[in-house]
């Protein structure tokens, strides 16, 4: 496997204006190695470059797992990870936004907000 770049200013900076959009203030983030598994069939876990963060009791990790690919999830208990239902975003700010608003619908849902709808 080919080795991923690290994470860019540029990439630091996309998900930080995207937060700032939401929360109306800054919030620190985090690089970091994250060990996972891209595949659940793979029996070893691989290092990627990640953005970690957390607001108001909820983590949100961004994997970089190559040039412009990304995966990413947010979690308030380490064994209860959510994501997007989309797997890989070759855009950041895609991925970030969608991130961000699946986390909103999810904690709106929580607190009874929004309303639970079925969708067959």
């Amino acid at each position: 496997m080919s080795e991923v770049p690290d994470i860019t200013e540029t990439e630091r900076w996309t998900p930080d204006t995207r937060r700032r959009g939401r929360y109306r203030r800054k919030i620190d983030v985090q690089l970091a190695d994250s060990e996972i598994r891209l595949n659940p069939s793979d029996r070893e876990t691989t290092s990627w470059p990640t953005l970690y963060w957390q607001v108001d009791g909820c983590s949100f990790v961004i994997f970089k797992t190559g040039d412009n690919n990304y995966r990413c999830q947010f979690f308030y208990k380490p064994h209860k990870q959510l994501g997007t239902g989309i797997s890989d975003y070759d855009n950041l700010t895609e991925c970030v936004v969608s991130m961000l608003q699946v986390q909103a619908d999810h904690a709106a849902r929580a607190t009874g907000h929004m309303p639970v709808t079925d969708d067959r």
